[in-house]
């Protein structure tokens, strides 16, 4: 069913507009980024209600101060978290929104930064008052502020919480909101996870768009046997509705299905794209894909030392194109290399190193020639004639 016939030209663009707005913005708030299409949003929350939850099963809440995308849980992926915060930093999250559900709707920083702590005593959480828990803490704190669930009243949260005073407001109408997963209803942590990524009432064919809608690429080997089978028998279909619902269009290969948003709103992670890391790790595609695999065309297994060599090759061949700090430190450089490509589902941990996956041979690139080694044209100096025009007025 198309949830778009019934409208006009215009209005079905806005609903594809607010449709993608809510995809990269699952909490939507009148003063945060984007909340000028909140109205908007609101004008058109009935077909959205029925066109997310038709087609990903997902839960639309919209008020006149914010509409909520209430999401599946990633279940064990852990390639969709927040960049900003480790599974530290998640801890504190949790123990931050259990605090802030009786704290009321002001408080002192210095007040709230205790009862995390007691909180996390009280829960068997060894939380010592070192740089690298403050700085866990803070990214938590940070998070519920850029999402608009605290608000710096007077003062603000510091790096590393230094010590200084704050007025904090809690917005309680969007801490309601914030938590998706039935927390009644699990009966342990692993549980809650679990239930949090049940696929939607259409089961696979739910769990599939989901997963398209969701991540960079979705491999037929990363699938269950049934949602793999699901995906090639239909392909085109996905891709017209992908295209047509969402503005996302897909790149089929052997190894999957790519949906990619031509104007990379939809991603808040980019590849190809411009930092030392990922233009490292685009350039070392070619050498990795190269390597012998155990299970072509499928995957190309690479050891952490061939890893290590390409990265360190390329750094010693164009030590002017990179930042100091990855190549004064080649482990940090071989790491982040590693960690993106596998956010980005092209790589993944084996016993010997890595598997790199050959659709990464989508994003090989094309180089138009070696900038280091390259010799510039020869110039080309006329040759001066040995007479002129003039020779024959000399002549006597």
């Amino acid at each position: 069913m198309n949830h778009l016939d019934n409208l006009s030209d215009i209005d079905a663009a806005n609903v594809v507009r607010c449709a993608r707005t809510l995809l990269r913005r699952p909490l939507l708030r009148s003063n945060g980024p984007d909340g000028e299409l909140l109205s908007l949003v609101y004008r058109h929350r009935a077909t959205l209600q029925d066109l997310f939850a038709g087609l990903l099963g997902y839960r639309l809440v919209v008020e006149r101060r914010f509409a909520r995308l209430y999401k599946a849980g990633p279940g064990k992926d852990d390639t969709r978290g927040v960049l900003s915060m480790s599974p530290r930093g998640y801890a504190y999250l949790a123990l931050t929104l259990a605090v802030l559900t009786g704290i009321g709707r002001q408080t002192l920083l210095s007040r709230l930064v205790a009862d995390i702590r007691s909180a996390a005593v009280e829960a068997g959480i060894d939380a010592p008052d070192d740089v690298a828990e403050r700085r866990a803490l803070t990214a938590a704190l940070r998070h519920l502020v850029s999402l608009g669930v605290l608000m710096e009243t007077e003062g603000s949260v510091a790096q590393d919480l230094l010590p200084q005073e704050a007025l904090i407001t809690i917005d309680t109408d969007l801490l309601g909101q914030l938590v998706t997963g039935p927390v009644g209803e699990a009966q342990s942590p692993e549980h809650l996870i679990e239930l949090a990524a049940r696929p939607g009432p259409r089961g696979i064919e739910h769990a599939v768009r989901r997963k398209l809608v969701e991540t960079p690429l979705v491999l037929y080997a990363d699938l269950p046997d049934e949602q793999a089978e699901w995906l090639r028998r239909n392909q085109r279909k996905e891709t017209a509705l992908l295209e047509q619902a969402f503005g996302l269009y897909t790149e089929c290969r052997v190894e999957g299905v790519l949906a990619a948003d031509p104007e990379d709103f939809l991603t808040d992670l980019s590849f190809p794209g411009v930092s030392t890391v990922a233009r490292i790790a685009l350039l070392a595609l070619p050498d990795l894909v190269e390597d012998d695999s155990e299970d072509p065309p499928a995957r190309h297994v690479v050891t952490n030392e061939r890893l290590r060599e390409v990265c360190a090759a390329l750094v010693e061949d164009y030590p002017a194109a990179w930042s100091k700090q990855f190549t004064d430190d080649l482990d940090r450089l071989v790491a982040e290399v590693t960690e993106l490509l596998r956010r980005m589902r092209l790589a993944a941990r084996t016993e010997e190193g890595w598997s790199i996956s050959a659709a990464a041979n989508r994003w090989l690139p094309s180089p138009d020639g070696d900038p280091e080694r390259e010799q510039p044209e020869p110039v080309v100096v006329p040759e001066v004639p040995g007479w002129s025009l003039f020779d024959e007025e000399n002549v006597s």
